[in-house]
């Protein structure tokens, strides 16, 4: 049987990032077609204080892997946030997804009474029970930075809606 915690996780980031991935896709596309560079689009933010998109998708990724490494007890794998084109973003997003796909429902039982510890060792040191972690920390972060990605793109003129981001489910 596969666990809650499995199923309100790693479906979820596995449904958005290839949305994600579509979206940037349309957004190279959409750079080409108006005859502008794609760094535009991938230096854009919706305010001067928050970050550009390419670090949205970044983040988002992050979330995803980490998210599910901590609730099925692996290590977070570690990247090195060095992307500058949309090839090598969605090549990140095409790695988040092969390692949450290669972790197994059961990897999760239990998860959601597990203890979580972010920043351990740090005066910013925080400690969750998994549920609390995923439901209240984990998504919540995740879908912040792949709505802002898709927004970004949107309000720089993508021709984008809802089922794009929705994507596939």
């Amino acid at each position: 049987m596969t666990t809650y915690m499995y199923t309100t996780s790693v479906p979820v980031f596995k449904q958005l990032l290839n949305s994600l991935n579509v979206i940037l896709t349309k957004a190279e596309a959409y750079a080409t077609e108006k005859n502008f560079k794609p760094t535009v689009l991938l230096e854009a933010r919706l305010c001067p204080d928050m970050f550009p998109l390419s670090r949205q998708v970044q983040i988002a990724t992050d979330f995803a892997k980490s998210v599910s490494a901590r609730l099925a007890g692996v290590e977070v794998p570690a990247y090195d946030d060095n992307e500058q084109t949309f090839a090598e973003l969605q090549a990140r997003i095409g790695k988040t997804l092969s390692f949450i796909e290669s972790l197994t429902p059961s990897q999760f039982e239990g998860s959601e009474t597990r203890e979580i510890v972010l920043r351990p060792g740090t005066p910013k040191e925080k400690k969750m029970v998994g549920h609390n972690y995923l439901s209240n920390y984990g998504l919540p972060q995740f879908l912040f930075h792949v709505t802002t990605a898709y927004a970004i793109l949107r309000h720089n003129g993508l021709e984008v809606g809802k089922g794009d981001f929705m994507g596939d489910y």
